[in-house]
């Protein structure tokens, strides 16, 4: 353990400024939000000077019985294309593991600190030697999910691995449940360079939007359901809707739906400036950074309370909290934003954005590197 320390301290010493060797265990290479955060820290420390690699294992292949019903609905034997991801083009030492198996020793440099962001990954980091850096968990939310061996799961949040969360609910989760205190709490911001707009009245076509996404935790089935109640009471509603994959089958969507596959960022924030209001149902959230890009484009939000938004929105202010799987409760708050005046529209679209205003990825990564400088001593 002495000579641990005395490497460490070569590096990090008493200098403040000294840099680091960080590396980041991905679960996966994906166009995740939870990769998409991790992306911007890794990108950011970088650009601090310190050596940043990220390891991850590919994007896990099609299971043959997939392949066999693809074959059989589509008469086509699927081929995974290659996999896009948010560390794409950043530049960093992206090391991608040549099958998709644990993280182990030989896959990861020695450095100061090894930052596992995934259930699993926090296995993988557990077992590795300590020369490969101190050891954080760095966790974006409860993955307790029902495609997951739940306790082993469980397991991770009780393992001598420090933690940093996202959000408030996770660091009271993990001293509640977990029986651990010592946890810092760095919140995830947005890019003010990218997600902006000027200050607008409401649209002439009253418009609301939401993010696709096919997992059935993100409640994207109850946003459907009263999207088809509102069109109803609003016959001219404009229903905006991007997200990196596709439905299956496009006819989840009705013809009414204007739907964007992996729109680039400007796109992206195009869209959001165009809502009357921003819908998320999710079931299950760690933050939910698409409704913090929201409210940066000035659209105010209807959300489930779940995430960042339960600790954000204040009801009638800056948007609505309605309770999971209230497809009614969506269709009420959706309607008292769409039937506001314009001026009071503007008065919760100008709250929306002061919400977020005064937070920054510059100000995240500062208290991220913090921690890792303080974790490593």
């Amino acid at each position: 353990m002495a000579a641990v320390s005395a490497s460490r301290s070569s590096v990090v010493g008493d200098n403040k400024l000294s840099r680091l060797r960080i590396t980041f265990v991905s679960p996966s290479v994906s166009m995740s939000g939870g990769i998409k955060v991790m992306a911007i820290y890794a990108k950011m420390l970088a650009e601090l000077g310190h050596r940043v690699v990220v390891v991850s294992p590919p994007a896990a292949s099609i299971p043959l019985r997939q392949k066999f019903k693809s074959l059989l609905k589509h008469q086509v034997w699927p081929v995974r294309k290659l996999p896009v991801s948010h560390f794409d083009g950043l530049g960093l030492d992206h090391r991608v593991l040549s099958n998709h198996r644990a993280v182990a020793d030989q896959d990861v440099p020695d450095a100061d600190v090894v930052i596992a962001t995934w259930w699993e990954t926090a296995e993988w980091v557990y077992a590795l030697n300590v020369s490969k850096g101190a050891k954080i968990y760095f966790i974006q939310g409860h993955e307790i999910f029902d495609f997951v061996p739940k306790e082993r799961c469980r397991a991770t949040y009780r393992l001598p691995l420090h933690k940093i969360v996202i959000a408030k609910w996770l660091a009271e989760l993990m001293r509640d449940e977990y029986g651990d205190a010592d946890v810092d709490l760095v919140p995830n911001s947005v890019d003010h360079q990218q997600f902006f707009a000027v200050k607008r009245s409401k649209q002439a076509r009253p418009t609301l939007g939401f993010l696709y996404h096919k997992a059935a935790l993100k409640g994207v089935d109850v946003t459907l359901a009263a999207v088809a109640a509102l069109r109803e009471k609003y016959p001219n509603l404009r229903v905006l809707c991007f997200g990196s994959h596709a439905p299956d089958n496009l006819t989840t969507f009705a013809d009414y739906i204007e739907f964007e596959q992996s729109p680039p960022q400007n796109k992206i924030r195009d869209i959001y400036g165009q809502c009357d209001v921003w819908v998320t149902a999710s079931r299950s959230e760690g933050f939910n950074l698409p409704a913090m890009e929201a409210m940066a484009c000035r659209a105010p939000v209807v959300s489930t309370k779940t995430g960042w938004p339960e600790e954000a929105i204040t009801n009638g202010v800056n948007g609505y909290l309605v309770e999971v799987d209230d497809v009614g409760g969506l269709v009420e708050s959706v309607s008292r934003i769409l039937d506001a005046d314009d001026q009071a529209w503007r008065v919760m679209s100008q709250a929306a954005f002061l919400t977020v205003a005064e937070s920054s990825w510059a100000k995240s990564c500062a208290q991220f590197e913090a921690v890792l400088r303080r974790v490593c001593q």
